[in-house]
C-alpha cells in the first residue's frame, strides 16, 4: 500500500454510528485487522495490553447495555476490546524477554533494556501502570482503525461506556486487565438493511 492509498483509506473511513445488521465481516478482514493490531508498536516493547474479539450475541447484548444502548455493538458483527494490564508484572515482562530472545536470539543489550524496564515499572503504582498501559494500547487502535479502512470494514472506536460493568461482562478483572476502548467492526447501515 502506498501513501496515497492510505490517505485514500483513511478518507474513505469514518466512526460509524448506524450500522447495518445484514452483512457479516468475513472472517478473513477480521484477521488483517487483528493481525495488524498484533504487530503495533508500544514505546516499551512490552505491548501491555490484550485483545479481545467478541463475535458471541448474547455477551454484546450485555456490553451494549454497559454501553448506553450504542447501537453499534450488536448491529456490527465483531466487537473488539482493547483491555489495558492492570500492572506491569515482572512475570509479564519476563515472558516478553523470552518472546523476543525465540524470535531475535539472545542480544546482552536486550536484558539490560528489560532489566531497566522491570526496575523502572514495577515499583511504580498500578494506576500509574495502568494508565501507562492504556496509553499504548492507542496506538494499536490507530493501527486498527487503519487497518479496517484498508479492509473496508467500518469502526466505531468507543470510550464512553462502564468500563467496570463491561470488564465483568467480559471476565477481565480476574485476568488482570481493564478495558480500555471498544471498537464494534462492522458495514455502514444501507437502505436495503
Amino acid at each position: 500500500m502506498n501513501a496515497f492509498a492510505l490517505k485514500e483509506f483513511l478518507h474513505w473511513r469514518y466512526a460509524t454510528k448506524k450500522m447495518g445488521r445484514s452483512k457479516i465481516v468475513r472472517q478473513e478482514k477480521v484477521d488483517v485487522i487483528v493481525a495488524a493490531i498484533h504487530m503495533a508498536p508500544t514505546p516499551s516493547s512490552t505491548q501491555p495490553f490484550e485483545l479481545a474479539v467478541v463475535t458471541n450475541t448474547d455477551i454484546r447484548s450485555k456490553v451494549v447495555k454497559a454501553a448506553g444502548e450504542q447501537a453499534q455493538i450488536t448491529d456490527g458483527s465483531h466487537l473488539l476490546v482493547f483491555a489495558a494490564l492492570d500492572d506491569h508484572a515482572e512475570d509479564r515482562i519476563n515472558k516478553v524477554v523470552d518472546l523476543n530472545v525465540q524470535a531475535r536470539r539472545d542480544l546482552p543489550m536486550q536484558h539490560a533494556y528489560y532489566n531497566n524496564i522491570k526496575t523502572n515499572y514495577a515499583p511504580r503504582d498500578a494506576e500509574v501502570n495502568n494508565a501507562h498501559a492504556a496509553h499504548q494500547a492507542y496506538i494499536a487502535i490507530e493501527i486498527a482503525l487503519a487497518a479496517a479502512a484498508e479492509q473496508e470494514v467500518d469502526t466505531t472506536p468507543m470510550e464512553g461506556f462502564n468500563t467496570d460493568a463491561a470488564d465483568q461482562i467480559l471476565g477481565l478483572q480476574e485476568r488482570g486487565l481493564r478495558s480500555v476502548v471498544l471498537m464494534p467492526l462492522g458495514y455502514r447501515y444501507a437502505a436495503r438493511d
